[in-house]
């Protein structure tokens, strides 16, 4: 968006000075240069003319700030930069200001910054607050020129003495980004009186703008607004195609405006008959469509006093001849009587490209709020559609079988160890049926399907015993996520001593596990866990490297929490039938050979008719094989830097982040494109891939749309206690949680609501990015939105790139600020549609492998990872096809992809340690070997120890799997920069691994 400002000359107006400045004429507003680190992101010029020990500036400053007089203010002689010490207060609030200074140079320019702000704490999460006024005036000062009070800030309030005056030149900003003007210069107290005099029986009063100078302020009404005088009409130009925005905004001048509606005419050319129909119209703050797709209505009221701006938005026809077009826009709110707004649209004869998404400053995008994107049931790669077989469903390596009462009565696995294959012979992960007990048994009364699509299959059952009637509506779609939504009705009152889920794990399965406040590793023996808000805990997965179960639990009131650093400003919503008031848990015991887990809600007392809604997901892991090949292939560059710099690098993907030339604001890509597209096509042409950082859990403040979004009144943004950067807290003037701070470009982030219409523009946007920028794809650093939302993503990548890739980033979660959150638990549900996992920042990779298996590597789920923080260990990465992030942490790739061409990794075989028959053995539990096998010609073997001490190992190697005859063979380890030294062993000899370290050893 463009601000036209006054030509400007060194910062300063050529224009003649205007006196007083009662009227806030656009010449009275511009920019100027200066350091805001230490003065802030606003001042006024003044000019003094004539000789004087003391002058007066008459400030008519209109601000929007609250408590102005509790804020410093800077004077500084414009020549020398010098500061000006002997400074007084008087009057100072929100529509004036007099300020006395001591000039220094006559004729000269002074500047008086009155919103310095002090910075403090982490530079990524400041704390920014405003200091009070600095006293520096000399008493002498004061005495001569009668500027009499014990101290200078006591004088704030009075009437100040007659003294010569300056003159206010010009408001400025330290850039326009930075400007109040127009939107936030606020009208004076005798202007709104003035403005309800003109209209003495109306509760609330209505203006009209243009999309060009979006609503900001809530609480004040801009000064714009009283010199246009425009309440019930709206006039704009629109192209052919295009999706035009405007905004009235409305003023609860007298009295609380409850549940507004609009209602629309349809736009009429009295020339030719031709109109823009009423159905076209909508108002983005009385309803559209959420997440799942639905159609839905919101509450739209306004308190007393309070400014709201309506948004509204209609698709001009392409075929539509050029001309006028008139209709109305009715405002309607609860009890008082209807206002009337005409509204003019020019259409031009221009047909603009992409409905005008391609120009962000004409809101049109604002439509993306409500598009169904991306919803549908299709199969996506690799999954396969579902078969069923009577209740026997069969998916992508893996077979339900379901009870007639609806729950699973077996869950085969069929991937092998190696999770490179998926074989025929089964692996049952359930040693009984899953059942919902409540001390009574079942009498199953009907079952059906309800869906049958290639993706997605629904099914209803209904059961009963003496206390309840159950009502199961279930489904399962092609990745292997099963939701259950199961609804219990009392039949009478009673009480109850527990209701539980019940899941016995066959032998062999539960070898690891993670959630429920356990790291990821080993599965415990025993295990009783509770609900509690403070843990944004509700799943556990527990199973082996190629079967295993993640069960979720929640409820119909379920909303997705905020997460990395920000838990506890919106925490789990306790599930009231799992959780019961403190009383329900989660147990793990051994049965025998198998596992026991039992989802307890204990004792309650129910009603006739009460509804207990025990909601729970199945996801059956793993998803799918692993490629090692494309871990192999696809090497990674994470930074902005010269395409071919990267290339020559050796990289085939750049994963370009935020906060710099072509991607400077975070999860806003949209206004650098031209330079994105650029470099994009320029990697392209080096056949290398570009995937950019974006995601939706928070937002850039440079946003086009900021303050639409923002009058969805918490619907996009979560509520919080404000502050951060300057910029939030002189523009953003409502509650929000301030975010990232990327300091290098200046650009400050709100948190996002953790579901909310702007998937649906995350969507619509990343559409636009694939087919107009040319992206590969993303990589999402730590996910803030659903499962479906992920799904949706997929589809949109694979619909118009197929190739394009999917990573996710996470930190470490574990901690009491994120609710102790294994990070692999907690995006279970979105890894079948990820390509790569980067976790994570803060890992502790001295951890053992069992935490390594579960929490990082990714291979249980079908996945493969990288590791971060500080470069990993890349010894031990390499067990599981792992290495660090280059460039960063002193990581450099470049000695193992040479070495990796140069034994052939792509190709071989990956038989990691956890696979029983693997053909290298080390005989020790924290010395272990994967091997990548080309058999019959050479094997490397990825040797990495967790000891605490060199250790000492002979491999013990079945020579025959190998295809290897040991007469024949060396066991030799290259040299590999920063990796290994050369060196040469025997079949039988011993191998030293040094403490933390390890070798990749070629047998061949």
């Amino acid at each position: 968006m463009k601000r036209i400002f006054p030509l400007l000359l060194g910062g300063l107006l050529l224009a003649a000075p205007i006196q007083g400045q009662e009227k806030p004429l656009p010449s009275l507003y511009g920019t100027g240069v200066w350091n805001a680190d230490s003065l802030g992101n606003h001042r006024v010029v003044v000019s003094v003319d004539q000789p004087s020990d003391a002058v007066l500036a008459l400030i008519q400053w209109r601000r929007k700030d609250f408590n102005p007089e509790n804020k410093d203010l800077i004077v500084i002689d414009a020549k020398t930069g010098k500061r000006i010490t002997n400074v007084c207060r008087f009057q100072i609030n929100r529509e004036k200001g007099e300020v006395v200074f001591q000039p220094q140079t006559v004729p000269g320019d002074y500047y008086i910054y009155y919103l310095k702000n002090i910075s403090s704490g982490s530079k990524y999460y400041p704390t920014v607050t405003y200091p009070g006024f600095e006293e520096t005036a000399s008493a002498e000062w004061k005495k001569a020129n009668r500027l009499t009070g014990k101290k200078a800030n006591r004088l704030t309030g009075k009437k100040a003495p007659e003294l010569p005056q300056a003159t206010v030149k010009q408001f400025q900003a330290i850039n326009e980004f930075h400007s109040f003007y127009p939107m936030e210069v606020i009208a004076t107290a005798k202007e709104k009186d003035d403005l309800l005099k003109s209209q003495p029986e109306d509760p609330y009063i209505l203006f009209t703008e243009d999309r060009r100078y979006p609503i900001r302020m809530t609480t004040d009404l801009p000064y714009k607004w009283i010199e246009d005088n425009r309440h019930d009409s709206f006039e704009g130009t629109a192209d052919k195609g295009e999706y035009y925005t405007f905004q009235i905004g409305l003023w609860a001048a007298r009295k609380d405006v409850n549940h507004l509606k609009l209602t629309y005419s349809a736009l009429v050319n009295s020339q030719t008959g031709e109109s823009i129909p009423a159905s076209a119209f909508t108002c983005f703050n009385t309803g559209g469509v959420d997440v799942t797709g639905s159609v839905f209505e919101k509450d739209c009221s306004v308190p007393k006093g309070k400014v709201q701006a309506l948004w509204v938005g209609t698709m001009v026809p392409e075929q539509l001849t050029a001309g006028q077009y008139t209709g109305t826009v009715t405002v309607q709110a609860a009890g008082m009587k209807p206002k009337q707004v005409k509204v003019t649209l020019n259409v031009t004869d221009n047909l603009i490209a992409n409905h005008g998404d391609n120009e962000p400053w004409r809101h049109s995008r604002l439509r993306w709020l409500n598009s169904q994107i991306g919803f549908d049931d299709e199969v996506i790669a690799p999954y396969i559609p579902l078969n069923v077989q009577d209740k026997t469903i069969s998916l992508l390596g893996r077979k339900v079988t379901l009870q007639p009462n609806g729950f699973p009565a077996q869950i085969t696995s069929y991937f092998k160890e190696t999770l490179t294959e998926i074989g025929t012979e089964g692996l049952d992960i359930l040693s009984r049926p899953m059942e919902l007990t409540t001390g009574e048994n079942w009498e199953n009364l009907d079952f059906t399907y309800t869906k049958r699509k290639a993706g997605t299959l629904g099914w209803h059952a209904t059961n009963q015993n003496n206390q309840f009637i159950m009502n199961l509506d279930a489904q399962i779609e092609s990745d292997g996520n099963m939701e259950y939504k199961v609804v219990l009705i009392a039949r009478k009152d009673g009480e109850i001593n527990d209701i539980a889920l019940r899941t016995e794990l066959a032998p062999n399965i539960a070898q690891y596990m993670m959630g429920l406040g356990e790291k990821g590793g080993y599965c415990p023996q025993n295990l009783d866990w509770k609900w509690g808000v403070e843990k944004n805990q509700d799943a556990l997965w527990t199973g082996s490297v190629n079967g295993g179960l993640q069960l979720r639990f929640y409820d119909d009131k379920y909303e997705r929490p905020l997460n990395t650093n920000f838990y506890h400003e919106k925490p789990l919503h306790m599930p009231v039938s799992w959780c019961n008031n403190g009383n329900g848990g989660i147990k793990l015991s051994a049965a025998g050979k198998n596992t026991l887990i039992n989802a307890y809600s204990g004792k309650r007392t129910v009603k006739k008719g009460d509804r207990l809604c025990f909601y729970f997901n199945v996801l059956i892991t793993p998803f799918r094989t692993i490629n090692p090949d494309k871990q192999w292939q696809d090497r990674y560059y994470h930074g902005y830097d010269f395409i071919d710099k990267t290339h020559e690098f050796g990289a085939t993907v750049v994963n370009i982040h935020h906060a710099n030339a072509i991607n400077p604001f975070i999860n806003y890509p949209f206004l650098r494109t031209r330079e994105m597209k650029a470099y994009i096509d320029g990697a392209h042409a080096k056949n290398m891939k570009v995937k950019i950082y974006n995601t939706v859990r928070e937002l850039s403040n440079s946003c086009t749309e900021i303050f639409a979004l923002r009058s969805l009144n918490g619907e996009i943004f979560s509520k919080g206690k404000g502050g951060g950067y300057s910029w939030l807290q002189e523009h953003y003037d409502q509650d929000y949680i301030a975010a990232w701070f990327a300091y290098n470009v200046q650009d400050a982030a709100i948190v996002n609501t953790g579901v909310s219409r702007w998937h649906n523009y995350y969507m619509e946007g990343l559409d636009w990015l694939v087919k107009n920028v040319g992206i590969d794809g993303l990589y999402i650093d730590d996910l803030a939105f659903d499962r479906m939302s992920m799904k949706r993503v997929r589809k949109i990548l694979n619909r118009t790139n197929p190739g394009a890739m999917i990573d996710l980033h996470s930190a470490n979660q574990f901690n009491d600020k994120d609710g102790f959150a294994n990070s692999a638990n907690l995006y279970l549900e979105h890894f079948p549609y990820l390509d790569r996992l980067w976790f994570g920042e803060y890992f502790d990779y001295d951890m053992p492998p069992e935490f390594w298996m579960v929490e990082v590597s990714g291979i249980p789920y079908g996945l493969m990872g990288e590791m971060l923080w500080e470069g990993g260990n890349k010894w031990r990465g390499m067990l599981y096809g792992m290495t660090g992030r280059n460039p960063g942490y002193g990581v450099d790739n470049r000695p193992l992809w040479k070495f990796w061409d140069e034994f052939g990794m792509k190709g071989s075989e990956m038989i990691g340690y956890w696979v029983k028959d693997n053909p290298v053995k080390t005989g020790r539990e924290k010395t272990l070997a994967t091997i990548y096998r080309k058999t019959g010609t050479k094997t490397l073997v990825s040797l990495a120890t967790w000891e605490d001490h060199d250790v000492d190992v002979t491999l013990q190697i079945d020579w025959a799997k190998l295809g290897l005859d040991p007469a024949k063979v060396s066991l030799h380890a290259p040299a590999i920069e920063n990796f290994q030294p050369e060196k040469t062993w025997k079949p039988g000899d011993t191998v030293t691994v040094p403490k933390g370290k390890g070798w990749l050893i070629v047998i061949e």
